[in-house]
Protein backbone atom coordinates (compact mmCIF):
# COMPACT_ATOMS: atom_id res chain seq x y z
CA UNK A 1 0.00 0.00 0.00
CA UNK A 2 2.04 2.57 -1.05
CA UNK A 3 1.17 6.06 -1.86
CA UNK A 4 1.71 7.77 -4.89
CA UNK A 5 2.32 11.12 -3.49
CA UNK A 6 5.39 12.49 -5.04
CA UNK A 7 8.31 13.36 -2.17
CA UNK A 8 9.40 17.26 -2.02
CA UNK A 9 12.75 17.70 -2.06
CA UNK A 10 13.45 19.57 1.63
CA UNK A 11 14.38 22.90 0.30
CA UNK A 12 10.65 23.15 -0.74
CA UNK A 13 9.76 22.14 2.95
CA UNK A 14 8.38 24.85 5.63
CA UNK A 15 9.70 22.86 8.41
CA UNK A 16 13.16 22.61 7.34
CA UNK A 17 13.31 26.18 6.34
CA UNK A 18 11.76 27.47 9.98
CA UNK A 19 14.27 25.39 11.48
CA UNK A 20 17.09 26.89 10.00
CA UNK A 21 15.51 30.66 10.48
CA UNK A 22 15.24 29.72 14.47
CA UNK A 23 19.07 28.43 14.19
CA UNK A 24 20.15 31.71 11.78
CA UNK A 25 18.06 33.74 14.26
CA UNK A 26 20.13 32.54 17.29
CA UNK A 27 23.57 33.20 15.93
CA UNK A 28 22.41 36.53 15.10
CA UNK A 29 21.19 37.35 18.65
CA UNK A 30 24.70 35.78 19.28
CA UNK A 31 26.88 37.56 17.62
CA UNK A 32 25.35 40.92 18.56
CA UNK A 33 25.49 40.48 22.48
CA UNK A 34 29.06 39.65 21.95
CA UNK A 35 29.64 42.91 20.26
CA UNK A 36 27.63 44.80 22.54
CA UNK A 37 29.76 43.22 25.32
CA UNK A 38 32.75 43.89 24.28
CA UNK A 39 32.37 46.76 22.81
CA UNK A 40 30.72 48.96 25.73
CA UNK A 41 32.17 47.96 28.69
CA UNK A 42 31.04 48.12 32.44
CA UNK A 43 32.40 51.25 34.06
CA UNK A 44 31.15 50.36 37.31
CA UNK A 45 34.09 47.66 37.74
CA UNK A 46 37.15 47.92 38.71
CA UNK A 47 40.35 46.03 37.60
CA UNK A 48 42.47 47.18 40.49
CA UNK A 49 41.36 46.38 43.77
CA UNK A 50 44.27 46.96 45.21
CA UNK A 51 44.71 50.63 44.42
CA UNK A 52 41.06 51.52 44.71
CA UNK A 53 41.59 50.34 48.66
CA UNK A 54 44.51 52.58 49.09
CA UNK A 55 42.16 55.67 47.17
CA UNK A 56 39.74 54.99 50.28
CA UNK A 57 42.39 55.55 52.87
CA UNK A 58 43.61 58.31 51.46
CA UNK A 59 39.90 59.88 50.95
CA UNK A 60 39.47 59.42 54.64
CA UNK A 61 42.75 61.71 55.51
CA UNK A 62 41.73 64.13 53.98
CA UNK A 63 38.20 64.20 55.06
CA UNK A 64 39.76 64.31 58.77
CA UNK A 65 42.01 67.21 57.36
CA UNK A 66 38.81 69.11 56.57
CA UNK A 67 36.94 67.83 59.65
CA UNK A 68 40.06 69.22 61.63
CA UNK A 69 40.08 72.91 60.03
CA UNK A 70 35.92 72.53 60.38
CA UNK A 71 35.80 72.93 56.50
CA UNK A 72 32.07 73.06 55.13
CA UNK A 73 30.27 74.21 52.44
CA UNK A 74 27.68 75.50 50.16
CA UNK A 75 27.17 74.99 46.79
CA UNK A 76 24.57 76.49 44.58
CA UNK A 77 24.55 75.45 40.39
CA UNK A 78 22.92 78.06 38.44
CA UNK A 79 22.20 75.53 35.52
CA UNK A 80 20.63 78.73 33.36
CA UNK A 81 23.92 80.76 34.05
CA UNK A 82 25.85 77.71 33.89
CA UNK A 83 27.91 78.82 36.61
CA UNK A 84 28.66 76.94 40.43
CA UNK A 85 28.92 79.46 43.48
CA UNK A 86 30.48 77.97 46.55
CA UNK A 87 30.55 79.75 50.06
CA UNK A 88 33.59 78.55 51.89
CA UNK A 89 33.44 78.06 55.80
CA UNK A 90 36.07 77.35 57.83
CA UNK A 91 39.83 77.99 58.84
CA UNK A 92 41.74 77.11 55.01
CA UNK A 93 41.74 79.90 51.68
CA UNK A 94 42.63 78.37 49.24
CA UNK A 95 43.58 80.20 45.87
CA UNK A 96 41.51 77.28 43.97
CA UNK A 97 39.15 74.58 44.72
CA UNK A 98 38.16 71.67 42.61
CA UNK A 99 34.18 70.68 42.41
CA UNK A 100 33.78 66.91 41.39
CA UNK A 101 30.27 66.25 40.24
CA UNK A 102 30.56 62.41 40.48
CA UNK A 103 27.39 60.19 38.69
CA UNK A 104 27.42 56.89 40.58
CA UNK A 105 26.74 54.91 37.58
CA UNK A 106 27.81 56.53 34.11
CA UNK A 107 31.08 57.59 33.91
CA UNK A 108 30.62 60.33 31.09
CA UNK A 109 28.13 62.51 33.13
CA UNK A 110 30.81 63.16 35.07
CA UNK A 111 31.47 67.05 35.46
CA UNK A 112 34.92 68.69 37.18
CA UNK A 113 34.38 72.59 37.83
CA UNK A 114 37.75 74.73 38.77
CA UNK A 115 36.47 77.13 41.18
CA UNK A 116 38.35 80.61 42.07
CA UNK A 117 38.00 83.18 44.68
CA UNK A 118 35.59 85.92 44.23
CA UNK A 119 35.70 87.32 47.45
CA UNK A 120 37.05 86.44 51.04
CA UNK A 121 34.79 82.83 51.08
CA UNK A 122 33.20 82.60 47.98
CA UNK A 123 33.91 80.73 44.64
CA UNK A 124 32.92 80.61 41.58
CA UNK A 125 33.01 78.50 38.44
CA UNK A 126 31.84 77.26 34.82
CA UNK A 127 29.41 74.55 34.19
CA UNK A 128 30.07 73.20 31.28
CA UNK A 129 26.47 72.04 30.67
CA UNK A 130 23.81 71.60 33.07
CA UNK A 131 24.08 69.25 35.80
CA UNK A 132 20.90 67.32 37.65
CA UNK A 133 19.87 64.11 39.78
CA UNK A 134 22.15 62.22 41.79
CA UNK A 135 25.40 62.85 42.25
CA UNK A 136 28.65 62.58 44.68
CA UNK A 137 29.78 65.81 45.49
CA UNK A 138 33.70 66.33 45.97
CA UNK A 139 35.44 69.72 47.19
CA UNK A 140 38.78 69.31 46.93
CA UNK A 141 41.44 71.95 48.14
CA UNK A 142 45.28 72.64 49.34
CA UNK A 143 46.13 73.40 53.23
CA UNK A 144 49.75 73.93 54.02
CA UNK A 145 50.54 71.07 50.81
CA UNK A 146 48.47 68.87 51.92
CA UNK A 147 44.47 68.02 50.42
CA UNK A 148 41.55 67.86 51.93
CA UNK A 149 38.21 66.59 50.69
CA UNK A 150 34.42 67.71 51.80
CA UNK A 151 32.19 65.00 50.17
CA UNK A 152 28.54 63.85 50.31
CA UNK A 153 25.66 62.68 47.90
CA UNK A 154 23.11 64.59 46.42
CA UNK A 155 19.98 64.92 44.61
CA UNK A 156 20.86 67.87 42.01
CA UNK A 157 17.91 70.37 41.19
CA UNK A 158 18.35 73.52 39.88
CA UNK A 159 18.92 76.84 42.45
CA UNK A 160 19.10 74.05 45.20
CA UNK A 161 21.57 74.80 47.77
CA UNK A 162 24.00 71.89 48.93
CA UNK A 163 25.52 71.47 52.13
CA UNK A 164 28.55 69.47 52.29
CA UNK A 165 30.58 68.61 55.35
CA UNK A 166 28.65 69.32 58.04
Amino acid sequence: MHSNTPVQPWYKEFWAWFIIAILVFAVVIGLTLVYISIKGGDTLVVSNYYDAGKGINQSLEREKLAERLGMSAELTLDNVTGSAELVLNGISRPQVLTLNLISPTQAEKDRRVILQPVDSNIYRGILQDEVSGRRFVEVLGLEEGKEWRLFDEEELAPGQVILIGN
